[in-house]
């Protein structure tokens, strides 16, 4: 047999092995995508089976098929237990997919819309709606989307020098969120305690509280955004190398980087507005998605959005069923997602990756 036959020239085997790794990642991506999304599957179901009135996991499904022959079966699952379940599952999908491009796009895994002023600025808005407009319903939640809209383009406009350094950007939001989190005291003390309660209330976070109108805000948002990010995640991806690099592969990397912020708050807008500010989702989603994808990670968006409905939908469950007096699920994020805080920071500062 020639020589020639058997031995590879030296580029060959190199393309050869670079196009191997790319197709595990892809695999290994695809099986942690696929198997994220089939639990947040299986919790979107518990979530309409358990509680006061027990029904089977297959009546649920026929329930939401219309296949039902029970009509309190099929009242008590669309009626009461459907939207609850889609509220948690659409907000924990917008809260993940926005804090991992948060995350991603200013380098740094403390960037999230909890800590940059996002979620305090609808806040604000909120209960000032609330305490001094005496909105409710669709009313507060309108308020809460124009919040975290005016407060990201603050948040940008301060921090934009030519660009918009990731550092810089953090600092500021966290000086904003401060600022709204001042406001927000000061206009709930000058309430009156019912008026309060309510705002409080609001102010926990609870996917218990959308009606039908605010559910079809959240899912008509998420049928339009979450398909625009997995477009924009090539982008996302070049510009996580640097600007420099971005500019040389042909990206334009401010009008990039606005349009994914855009993205990213109108994410975090929506489902802010119709459960209230559910702290920590966003935080910790794109994170645990990063380390089950491992290299695969660059591809992630899909894996932290249904991490996000995993954490939330699971905080859900625990709220109203698990605990002795049934809570709002906020409750419960925080109290999960303040230990990964204490944690995260420790990490960040001992690795030097806090700016």
């Amino acid at each position: 047999m020639n020589a020639l036959e058997v031995v590879q020239p030296p580029a060959a085997v190199h393309v050869d092995a670079v196009g191997s790794v790319r197709r595990a990642r892809r695999r290994r991506g695809t099986v942690v995508t696929g198997a994220l999304a089939a639990v947040a599957a299986a919790l979107f179901v518990l979530t309409m089976v358990v509680g006061d009135y027990a029904i089977g996991p297959l009546q649920v499904v026929a329930s939401l098929l219309g296949l039902g022959d029970d009509p309190g079966a099929d009242f008590v699952v669309r009626d009461l237990r459907l939207p609850v379940a889609a509220a948690a599952l659409g907000t924990g999908l917008a809260l993940g997919v926005a804090g991992s491009i948060f995350q991603r796009l200013l380098g740094n895994p403390l960037a999230s819309p909890d800590f940059v002023g996002v979620s305090s600025g609808a806040s604000l808005f909120a209960v000032s709606m609330i305490l001094l407009g005496g909105g409710a319903g669709l009313a507060v939640s309108a308020s809460a989307l124009v919040g975290a809209v005016v407060t990201a383009v603050v948040v940008y406009v301060l921090a934009f020098r030519g660009a918009v350094s990731g550092y810089r950007f953090i600092l500021i939001g966290i000086g904003v969120q401060q600022l709204c989190t001042s406001l927000i005291s000061y206009v709930v003390a000058r309430a009156d305690v019912f008026e309060a309660r309510e705002a409080m209330t609001w102010l926990v976070g609870s996917v218990g509280r959308a009606g039908d109108a605010e559910l079809a805000v959240l899912w008509v948002a998420l049928v339009v955004l979450l398909p625009l990010a997995l477009v924009l995640s090539r982008s996302l991806a070049t510009l996580e190398l640097g600007d420099d690099a971005a500019k040389a592969l042909g990206v334009r990397v401010e009008r990039s980087r606005l349009v994914l912020l855009a993205v990213s708050v109108a994410l975090t807008a929506v489902a802010v507005a119709v459960t209230g500010p559910l702290l920590f989702v966003a935080l910790v989603a794109g994170p645990i998605a990063h380390r089950l994808l491992g290299p695969a990670s660059s591809g992630g968006l899909l894996a932290a959005g249904a991490v996000g409905a995993i954490v939330l939908l699971s905080a859900d469950l625990v709220a109203q069923n698990l605990l002795p007096t049934p809570l709002p699920a906020g409750v419960v994020t925080g109290l999960l997602g303040a230990p990964y805080l204490i944690w995260l920071l420790a990490s960040v500062n001992r690795e030097g990756r806090g700016g």
